[in-house]
């Protein structure tokens, strides 16, 4: 775009803030526009709360599989879902990024910006995810608002998923052939205040997609 030689940063027009940058220098010419049509405009139309669902875990814990139970179970209740699965968004908008730290950061942050919009449309949003560092759970918190946001603790142990290893991930963690593999020589930091935790080395994954269910029928969200 070629310089008119007006100033670059004038009064912002009717309805518009300036976008606050994390971490980057503010650009001048950045603004959020002010849309009529808001999140509450939407959720009111969809007949439901809007919501994050965020289930963290070790790999094998069962995460995915309870995440689809819940949300079988709310689309036979006629609500308006969308599953996040770790695996899958690395296919398609995550696929670009590897294992490191770095990686894993931006892998969440990504995710979470996603999960803002869709609760930003009015849906139930169940997030699946290892997401292994604390920090970056909390951030992923601070974008929605205190009650849109539930943390659930699918709480295997890592002997317990070891042994499972549906997929042959930590055999192949355990003969060098996956680096930075988590619980194995990658940490994983388990929620200390979680929404809800999940026995899920001791119950089936029915059993415990009944008890994400009724954490939302206590939280009014159904």
């Amino acid at each position: 775009m070629a310089h008119t030689g007006a100033p670059l940063h004038q009064a912002e027009p009717p309805g518009i803030e300036e976008i606050p940058r994390v971490g980057a220098k503010p650009d001048a010419h950045l603004y959020r526009h002010a849309m009529t049509v808001d999140k509450a405009a939407r959720a009111a139309i969809n007949g439901q709360k809007p919501c994050v669902l965020w289930f963290t875990g070790l790999s094998g814990a069962g995460k995915s599989t309870v995440a689809d139970l819940v949300e079988q179970q709310l689309h036979a209740l006629g609500k308006r879902t969308m599953i996040l699965d770790g695996d899958n968004v690395r296919h398609g908008l995550n696929r670009d990024l590897g294992f490191s730290d770095a990686d894993r950061i931006e892998n969440i942050r990504r995710v979470g910006e996603v999960a803002r919009l869709m609760v930003d449309a009015g849906l139930i949003v169940l997030v699946s995810f290892i997401s292994p560092f604390r920090s970056e759970r909390q951030m992923v918190r601070t974008l929605m608002e205190p009650s849109e946001f539930l943390e659930i603790f699918v709480d295997a142990s890592l002997e317990i998923c070891e042994a499972r290893d549906p997929k042959g991930l930590y055999r192949k963690a355990r003969a060098g052939q996956l680096p930075n593999f988590t619980g194995i020589d990658s940490r994983y930091e388990p929620p200390s205040a979680p929404e809800l935790r999940l026995p899920a080395g001791e119950a089936s994954p029915e059993v415990l997609a009944e008890q994400v269910m009724a954490l939302l029928r206590a939280r009014a969200m159904l």
